[in-house]
């Protein structure tokens, strides 16, 4: 219960029956040259049904304890009931003793094509591929609820990434990309196999200690906070160190970046000379971005 643990702190209440993520779905269409049908409203409109009004876990979450989260379905192309479409996903949690939320999670899926009726209900069942649409959404849910839970608890969401695990495996007979070992090397699979791999627990260490070791005891010791983010760049490192250029870094980043940079030019003076040598090595892609911390 490592929600309940923390949110005990900040508040008294009386729990409920919640679900667990506050959604919010766009589709964009412009590029199909219809972008006004009415199928891609009800698109829009079923999917954030889908995500909000589903039960997820058997955990009772309050309202204010749903995870924030972000679905932008650009469709690139459809022809009757088939779409090509990509798929950028954003997650964010709150941090103790401020109004601040971080970012967990943004990845770009460009791998998603799916077919769907408008009307057509969506229901997932773990132990049936239903349609890629629901797959590809339930995958991306049950991963952020693993990604928040090793923030709140170290390697606290395991169980949810083996629910996505198996759905990559429900999910593989259908022969939509993504979901193949064969599909690339930024791909639903690879994501899911590098959380559940002992090689990256690097990276779910450096998690736990980003947020709950540092961001979460900002409010209350800033100098603490900010030193413990610099131990966890040095843990990311290490994974760097054994499996360079992989995808989970990436994962970290596109969601870390910007955050990263702030912190590290603003706050009191720690001595980060040594991890900006580590961020310019396990983060290259962000080099201007690091280029411009003042410290």
């Amino acid at each position: 219960m490592y929600r309940y643990f923390l949110f005990v702190l900040l508040i008294c209440s009386i729990g409920g029956n919640a679900q667990e993520f506050n959604a919010v779905v766009s589709v964009n269409a412009e590029q199909t040259g219809n972008p006004n049908l009415q199928v891609f409203k009800t698109l829009e409109r079923s999917v954030t049904e889908f995500i909000n009004n589903t039960k997820w876990t058997e955990v009772d979450y309050r309202t204010e304890e749903r995870i924030d989260c972000s679905f932008f379905i650009t469709i690139n192309s459809n022809a009757n009931d088939n779409f090509s479409a990509t798929l950028q996903v954003q997650a964010s949690r709150p941090i103790y003793g401020s109004n601040y939320k971080t970012s967990i999670l943004n990845i770009n899926d460009r791998q998603f094509n799916f077919n769907y009726l408008e009307f057509q209900p969506l229901n997932y069942n773990p132990n049936n591929f239903e349609s890629n649409l629901i797959s590809v959404v339930a995958f991306y849910l049950y991963t952020i609820l693993g990604v928040d839970a090793d923030t709140f608890e170290l390697n606290s969401g395991t169980d949810y990434f083996e629910e996505a695990k198996n759905i990559v495996g429900t999910a593989q007979g259908s022969n939509s990309l993504g979901w193949s070992a064969q599909d690339g090397t930024q791909t639903r699979f690879r994501l899911n196999d590098d959380l559940l791999s002992g090689t990256y627990d690097g990276y779910r260490s450096a998690m736990y200690s980003y947020h709950r070791e540092g961001l979460d005891i900002m409010n209350t010791d800033l100098k603490k906070g900010k030193e413990a983010i610099l131990e966890s760049m040095k843990l990311l490192e290490d994974v760097h160190k054994t499996r360079p250029n992989s995808y989970i870094m990436r994962v970290f980043f596109d969601a870390k970046a910007d955050e990263i940079s702030s912190i590290l030019s603003g706050g009191p003076p720690v001595n980060i000379e040594n991890v900006m040598a580590i961020l310019g090595k396990i983060a290259p892609t962000y080099s201007k971005k690091w280029s411009e911390i003042k410290f």
